[in-house]
């Protein structure tokens, strides 16, 4: 059952629930979207019990340590080459809400190709947030729906990380040195940012400086699983038209598509 909603919502929402318990909140705003529900329409969940990543990776957390959501959209004139363009614009939004919300310095977050939210400064930057999102095309070549889902460890404490994770992720409360995240105040920083981030994309614009300066894989060496292949090379950036990695390999650049890649992994 949805539990109360406020009445100060931003009024760039057409729906926004908040659920207790819920399978998965990409599976609940698809129904939305299928049933014709406006755009923005957002899920917000305190467990998910099926919650997948990508590749159908599984994504679980602790009830209420975890901000879990999905928002969905309908974009006018949006080209399916810059649907990913939507993930993006939720990335930036949740990492600028959440340094606020943990009282961290500007740029102690960023940008992991393809899609993770990480605590920079580490040799191995260490997970925060996931995000997926898929997309409905029309016959007109242009996004029709898109859902996007993200999952930021907010209130998690060190202690109760999963042993075999515990190396790989962090927490904004670990990040914060112990300090509570409130999940409704991260939520609300969210909003008041993914809205002009979104408006501005329908408008055909978008902050490719922001998001290429935030990419912590750009002049590192890595090592990328793509499409059954093991590409090792230094990122030279990423591209703002296509989304994806730029790999110098052998004095030669090429593009990584984010859609083939099992992992991506700074080495250097």
């Amino acid at each position: 059952m949805p539990l109360d909603q406020g009445t100060d919502e931003p009024a760039f929402l057409s729906r926004l629930e908040r659920l207790a318990t819920v399978d998965s909140t990409q599976r609940v705003v698809r129904d939305w979207l299928s049933d014709g529900v406006p755009e923005v329409a957002i899920a917000v969940a305190d467990e998910q019990a099926a919650g997948r990543g990508r590749l159908d990776r599984s994504w679980v957390a602790p009830p209420g340590a975890a901000l879990l959501l999905s928002a969905g959209f309908r974009p006018h004139d949006l080209a399916a080459g810059h649907g990913w363009r939507l993930a993006a614009v939720v990335s930036l939004a949740m990492l600028d809400a959440a340094e606020e919300a943990a009282g961290l310095p500007d740029g102690r977050l960023a940008l992991k190709w393809p899609n993770d939210i990480v605590a920079a400064g580490d040799d191995e930057p260490r997970k925060v947030a996931g995000v997926l999102g898929e997309a409905a095309m029309g016959a007109d070549g242009l996004v029709a729906t898109a859902v996007v889902g993200i999952g930021i460890d907010a209130d998690w404490r060190r202690a109760d990380f999963p042993p075999e994770l515990a190396s790989s992720m962090t927490s904004l409360r670990e990040l914060g040195g112990d300090r509570p995240i409130d999940r409704e105040q991260l939520l609300d920083a969210f909003l008041q940012r993914l809205e002009p981030r979104y408006e501005a994309l329908r408008r055909g614009r978008f902050d490719v400086g922001g998001w290429s300066a935030r990419q912590v894989t750009t002049g590192h060496q890595v090592e990328v699983v793509s499409g059954g292949s093991r590409l090792v090379g230094r990122a030279s950036g990423v591209d703002p038209e296509q989304g994806s990695l730029r790999l110098v390999i052998d004095g030669r650049e090429q593009s990584v598509d984010a859609g083939d890649v099992v992992r991506c992994r700074l080495i250097g």
